[in-house]
């Protein structure tokens, strides 16, 4: 070992290092009350919980400590009545002003001078601090074989963890004060708000039309049933929203008592059979308009099953939403935006073909999991996202990407075992990444038993039988989860594997019309091209098939046939072959 200058010193000792989730987010909110409940708790530290378990402060993180302990015994014990404090100090707080700790704890060899403490295990304290949960201890190994299970604390191993710059993974434990209850007990994740919600406010009416008086509510009652069916959206019932008709003006107060993040309102005009309608799409917060349209329809078609004009209202909102959401994401920090803004920010732009973009999703998946360690949605969304990397070709190491995205498909089943998402995810992973075709379908039939109606699950389903050349079966599933989500604001993603799924059954015109239609949604989705060239080859239009390959090059200039084959499950297929052969015909370079 190498001798150390006479002013450093070498050390073993408990390491924890403590911050507060969402702190960015909280201090924009109430920042004096904040600082003062963070101080009555450093005050708390310092006086009582450190010198009686034989702990000192390191150093401040800003809204963090990095805390030594001389035992692992001492180290827990400090952890858990630092979260006693923490959560008596909550008491009658708004949930969005509550202060959540997460603790990470190792067993560290370091270095000290008279000003700081260096050392890889100190950046490791920290990393390791990153996979507790609100209101969670998590330690590494080392630091849990200093425990004695039951007697200092009740263990949960969490196994092999990846951790950010950290080259190899690290075992973890989660810890929680020794005794029968759970050691996170169930709710106890911090609530993330991964929805906006929209108000509907009935249409003020502007006719002397007989009969048509109640005419804006029941248009009203007709959005709010087809926004229902997105899951992207919370819609507040009508019953609630009816105090408010003719009240368009009182945006502070629907804010106030609807909790609304959006608010759809807007007048009505009929005469005879014929509709007009004109709505505006106001984000509460701001007042700022966010979309605004014109309708013309008939009095008898809004009530018809498959009434245009409704769709094209409802897909106006969906995508107003998304858009308002994502300029959101490209101009804030990422620590002080909304849950929801975060999830449809994230979910848009991993399928996006600026690797910037798609990294910045990943970077909004992590900040949802910070805030909440045990909440399934952020973890499977980020699964997903490491397929997607590893199909784009933007991975150096496929094997490592492949166990992250089950590391998170794992984490995200194991916080909820009847997340349909979390197993529909995992499917994918099984499917795509480790060409397991037999463990993707068992794991998509488990979501749809959980959900019949999830629609992705339907949607991969029906690829996965694509893949095989299963046509019918794959036609069957894509259709079902077309029908399932009409008003998906990612809409242009299930056309587009549904175009895949209608080539394999040979029933090319379809695939034509929905990779069209997926593309006017969306010309930067290169599997669309992909899926479209397919089907104009196959179907003998080479020329457009052509045509299609030169707009795929333009977006993947590095697309290849050998690459396809490589990355593609159909590949060990018969139908895979096919595939390829239609790509060479249409000009894909080998």
């Amino acid at each position: 070992m190498i001798e150390l200058p006479a002013n450093l010193t070498r050390s073993t000792k408990v390491l924890l290092v403590m911050d507060v989730v969402e702190s960015v987010r909280i201090m924009e909110q109430d920042q004096d009350g904040f600082v003062r409940r963070w101080q009555q708790l450093v005050e708390e530290a310092e006086q009582n919980v450190l010198p009686r378990h034989g702990g000192r402060i390191v150093k401040s993180l800003g809204d963090g400590l990095m805390l030594e302990f001389a035992s692992a015994q001492g180290a827990v014990k400090a952890a858990f009545a630092l979260h006693h404090f923490s959560r008596q100090a909550n008491s009658g707080l708004r949930p969005e002003h509550q202060t959540h700790l997460r603790i990470g704890g190792h067993l560290a060899s370091f270095v000290t001078d008279q000003h700081d403490i260096y050392g890889t295990d100190v950046n490791l304290t920290s990393r390791v601090s990153t996979l507790a949960g609100p209101g969670e201890t998590v330690v590494t190994a080392d630091m849990r074989d200093q425990l004695a299970p039951l007697l200092d604390a009740d263990v949960e191993d969490l196994g092999e963890c990846h951790l950010k710059h950290v080259k190899e993974p690290v075992r973890a434990y989660r810890v929680g004060p020794p005794g029968d209850a759970p050691i996170v007990p169930p709710g106890n994740a911090v609530e993330l708000n991964l929805r906006p919600t929209i108000a509907v406010i009935p249409f003020a009416m502007r006719s002397n039309e007989p009969g048509h008086e109640l005419l804006g509510e029941a248009l009203a009652d007709e959005v709010i049933a087809a926004l229902s069916r997105t899951s992207e959206l919370h819609v507040i019932s009508r019953l609630s929203t009816t105090v408010f008709r003719e009240r368009q003006g009182a945006i502070d107060d629907i804010r106030t008592h609807l909790g609304a993040t959006y608010i759809l309102s807007g007048t009505c005009r009929s005469a005879g059979t014929s509709l007009a309608l004109f709505v505006e799409l106001i984000e509460s917060k701001t007042n700022h308009i966010v979309w605004a349209e014109s309708f013309k329809g008939s009095v008898s078609g809004i009530f018809g099953m498959n009434d245009e004009l409704i769709a094209r209202l409802v897909a106006g909102v969906s995508s107003s939403v998304i858009s308002q959401e994502l300029r959101r994401v490209s101009s804030h920090a990422l620590p002080t935006l909304e849950g929801y803004s975060l999830l449809l920010g994230a979910v848009a732009l991993m399928h996006r073909t600026q690797f910037s973009e798609f990294d910045r999703a990943r970077l909004m998946f992590e900040t949802l999991i910070d805030r909440s360690r045990r909440h399934p949605i952020p973890h499977a969304w980020l699964a997903k996202w490491y397929v997607l990397k590893v199909q784009q070709g933007w991975t150096d190491d496929p094997s490592r990407d492949t166990q992250y995205a089950l590391d998170c498909t794992k984490r995200a089943i194991e916080a909820d075992p009847n997340c349909a998402l979390a197993w529909t995810i995992d499917g994918f992973v099984y499917t795509n990444l480790l060409r397991d075709l037999e463990g993707g379908s068992d794991r998509y039939e488990t979501a749809l038993t959980i959900n019949p109606n999830e629609s992705l699950a339907w949607l991969l389903k029906g690829t996965l039988h694509a893949f095989r050349g299963e046509g019918a079966a794959a036609v069957a599933g894509t259709e079902r989860a077309l029908t399932l989500s009409p008003l998906d604001p990612m809409r242009y993603f299930y056309e587009s594997l549904a175009a895949t799924a209608n080539a394999s059954a040979s029933a090319f015109e379809r695939a034509i019309e929905l990779g069209q239609r997926s593309l006017r949604n969306n010309r930067m989705h290169t599997s669309t091209y992909r899926a479209l060239a397919i089907a104009q080859a196959r179907s003998n239009r080479v020329v457009e098939a052509r045509e299609t390959v030169a707009q795929l090059l333009k977006l993947d200039p590095g697309f290849t046939l050998s690459g396809f084959a490589e990355r593609s499950p159909t590949s060990k297929f018969a139908h895979g072959k096919d595939l390829v052969a239609a790509l060479r015909l249409a000009g894909v370079p080998e």
